[in-house]
């Protein structure tokens, strides 16, 4: 099932792809960060068993693993990662032969490769992008202290392709050290950019090297600041944690 954001509960089935260029302290899946020498395929939905094969993994057997996983019963297939559009090739090919089953293809990514992205938006029914703040997210080269360049540019050349693709869902995680200055920077571009776009505040789950979690006085004026400048806003925070799942 889908955790988070605007399409909550619906049946998803997920594809993820390794490697990041990223690092965000709340991050869940640090084991994506690196490329892997195998991948796990789950066996039956929802029951945990998976088995290994050795990456990289052909075309036809995603398909088949799909396929045995019920996947023209899913309202979705979630290309994600790590960030998948590292790969942009394979999430083309990815994209074009899991839609031939039935599902809609949802993009997941950090929102910050818009070359990658124009090479696979046609490809795309739902671009969900987070909003990266540079109080809690470093690039993979950047030293580990101290600050760092914002994402503002790389974000605002996303968008504007992003408008390609039938959908686009902004996600924004909030955190304790998240500031007013910095997520007014995200609403005014967003608001410039792709008004319709749909914006989700998701309260950070405490997780590496974040232990807390976001006040709901903190997480309401927030949502009220953003409503003044966006139509679509919601305010959804991470579901699939209570069902123990990633």
């Amino acid at each position: 099932m889908q955790g988070e954001g605007p399409h909550l509960g619906l049946r998803t089935l997920f594809v993820r792809l390794g490697e990041c260029n990223l690092r965000c302290r709340w991050c869940d899946s640090p084991q994506t960060w690196h490329p892997a020498r195998s991948c796990r395929i789950e066996e039956e939905p929802g029951t945990g068993r998976f088995r290994n094969i050795e990456n990289p993994v052909a075309l036809q057997t995603v398909v088949e693993a799909a396929q045995a996983l019920g996947g023209q019963r899913h309202a979705f297939v979630s290309l994600t990662g790590g960030e998948p559009l590292l790969q942009p090739e394979a999430v083309r090919a990815l994209a074009g032969a899991l839609r031939r089953l039935g599902p809609r293809i949802l993009l997941e990514t950090h929102g910050a490769l818009p070359e990658a992205l124009a090479e696979v938006v046609d490809e795309i029914d739902v671009v969900s992008m987070d909003w990266k703040l540079a109080s809690e997210v470093r690039r993979a080269s950047d030293p580990p202290h101290g600050p760092v360049a914002g994402f503002e540019a790389e974000h605002e050349r996303f968008l504007c392709l992003a408008r390609r693709a039938p959908e686009v869902v902004v996600k924004i995680v909030v955190t304790p050290s998240s500031t007013d200055a910095e997520i007014d920077a995200a609403l005014d571009c967003i608001a410039r950019v792709h008004p319709e776009a749909c914006l989700v505040l998701q309260p950070v789950t405490p997780c590496g090297g974040v232990e807390q979690s976001v006040p709901a006085e903190r997480l309401l004026a927030l949502e009220a600041r953003a409503s003044r400048r966006l139509r679509h806003v919601r305010l959804i925070p991470q579901t699939h944690k209570l069902l123990g799942a990633l």
